[in-house]
């Protein structure tokens, strides 16, 4: 039985990656697109499903709550998956109102649409899931000696990215308590891989390597994080939507716990082994001379650190594997690898974003 998905936020990192995987895997569904096409939201992370019959794409806010419904109606959408969100914490510290306006009022006007349409004006009862995607910044901060997060772990929210997030997931899980709206939630670890916004640390360090520019790493650079390959986020994603419990939430993650300047250095290291082995790199790119050199790290710099800087996340997927079977197939290092090979070959999409 094929499903008509909603999917907010769909130009942007996560949501594009996830209607590629959705299209691929899923190819009797249907996919609707809604983006505001803000900075992060990128018409051209879609080119390549743009011709096809099963996906269609509309510029909008989720904040218009008639539009909204309106699409679900029009479409008879049965699947909203949610990943329309300022995400950016540096962004939300020194702008907050905007995250506010997206996370918190966006979530509850999709929340209202999806309430009227499947519940409220419904003559019979509607198969449909509410799927939020959500983050494990709303957890708070770890030390390195803590377990890490679980689906019960207290939120502790300690930007106002996170803070924002923590409120969306609240109303998530009110809209099902109150006027029963099937509803899921996943909170997931770092993403990384193909169409990511260039000024996230991973590709601001492949970019900056590639024009001979500074790596900044804030503070000491031992902040850790978990990193998650964004193929299989879209993966654990899916087992949720089609066989996760209703009212649930589910941690998502990759098992790869690094410290940020680890990786910086990993990256300066995989770099300088791709220019080694291909001296055309250098032609295309011709200001990577530290690259080309077999020195990137050369270009690592410390810079202030963050205001308020969490040390340390982690999710335990245990829950999202046991009752899902869920299990990250790429490595920190494979996923790595593929990331560089995108930014490689795709200079066209990040070159205009910069």
């Amino acid at each position: 039985m094929s499903n008509r998905l909603l999917v907010t936020g769909g130009a942007g990192f996560i949501g594009a990656n996830f209607v590629h995987y959705w299209l691929k895997n899923n190819p009797d569904d249907r996919l609707v697109v809604i983006d505001l096409l803000t900075y992060a939201g990128n018409l051209a992370s879609l080119e390549l499903v743009k011709d096809n019959p099963a996906f269609s794409f509309v510029k909008g806010d989720i904040c218009d709550t008639q539009l909204v419904t309106d699409l679900i109606e029009k479409h008879s959408i049965d699947t909203i998956v949610h990943f329309a969100a300022e995400s950016h914490v540096d962004r939300s510290i020194t702008g907050p109102d905007a995250f506010v306006e997206t996370n918190i009022i966006g979530t509850y006007s999709l929340l209202k649409a999806a309430k009227k349409v499947w519940l409220d004006e419904s003559d019979k009862p509607v198969s449909h899931r509410f799927h939020h995607v959500s983050t494990d910044e709303v957890y708070g901060t770890l030390s390195p000696a803590d377990p890490a997060f679980t689906e019960d772990t207290p939120y502790a929210p300690n930007s106002p990215y996170s803070a924002s997030k923590a409120a969306s997931d609240h109303l998530v899980r009110a809209y099902h308590h109150t006027y029963g709206l099937n509803v899921s939630t996943s909170n997931c670890s770092n993403n990384y891989g193909p169409y990511h916004f260039p000024e996230k640390l991973i590709p601001l360090v492949l970019t900056n390597i590639l024009f001979d520019k500074p790596l900044p790493i804030y503070g000491d650079g031992q902040q850790i994080r978990d990193w998650l390959y964004v193929e299989d986020h879209a993966r654990g994603i899916e087992l949720v939507i089609k066989h996760g419990t209703v009212g649930e939430n589910y941690n998502i993650g990759g098992h790869n716990e690094w410290a940020n300047i680890d990786i910086v250095k990993l990256i300066c290291e995989k770099m300088d082994k791709a220019f080694a082995s291909k001296p055309a790199l250098l032609k295309k790119y011709p200001l990577a001379t530290r690259a080309a050199a077999g020195d990137s790290a050369s270009l690592i710099t410390y810079v202030t650190d963050r205001a308020g800087h969490d040390r340390r996340y982690a999710i335990d997927a245990t829950k999202t594997t046991r009752e899902l079977g869920y299990a990250p197939v790429e490595s920190f290092e494979s996923g790595i690898d593929k990331t560089i090979e995108w930014y490689l070959e795709n200079d066209e999409w990040w070159k205009a974003l910069l």
